[in-house]
């Protein structure tokens, strides 16, 4: 595993379609499982596949999408993703923070990918970009074995 104190990044080019959720779900859960990184492998891939499918759909154009994983100091591990549009992602101000209800209509199809990312992960939020913004979660590490090794059932 790498030492915390050591910058360690992992950067994927995804293509902006929809077929950039299964690759990116891919991606985090294998490059988690290689290298033995104690954290929860299914919710770091579920709030990949978030944050990759809110790229995909809320943004235009086909530049390609960019996913950046990144051990930070405390062990834990920050997922990235980066897209062209300068804009906040929806339901968040100009400074990252919640904007609007907290909870979802719960008719409305969609509006709960951020509230998920918001209650699964320590920390969250976006920041501008040269080149656009990146939305970003970090996920503590976990206790014992490196739970993207663990065996799930399927």
């Amino acid at each position: 595993m790498p030492d915390p104190s050591h910058a360690a990044t992992w950067r994927f080019a995804l293509p902006h379609t929809t077929a950039a959720v299964p690759l990116a779900r891919a991606l985090i859960r294998n490059t988690l499982a290689d290298i033995g990184a104690p954290v929860d492998g299914d919710t770091a891939e579920l709030l990949t596949a978030e944050l990759v499918a809110n790229a995909v759909r809320h943004t235009e154009g086909d530049e390609p999408i960019e996913l950046v994983v990144e051990l930070v100091p405390t062990g834990g591990w920050q997922v990235e993703v980066h897209d062209q549009d300068p804009n906040p992602p929806g339901g968040l101000d100009s400074l990252g923070r919640p904007d609007g209800p907290k909870r979802p209509d719960g008719l409305a199809e969609g509006g709960r990918g951020l509230l998920l990312i918001r209650t699964l992960s320590a920390d969250a939020g976006y920041r501008p970009t040269p080149y656009g913004k990146a939305v970003w979660f970090i996920l503590p590490p976990t206790d014992g074995p490196a739970a993207a090794e663990r065996p799930t059932e399927r």
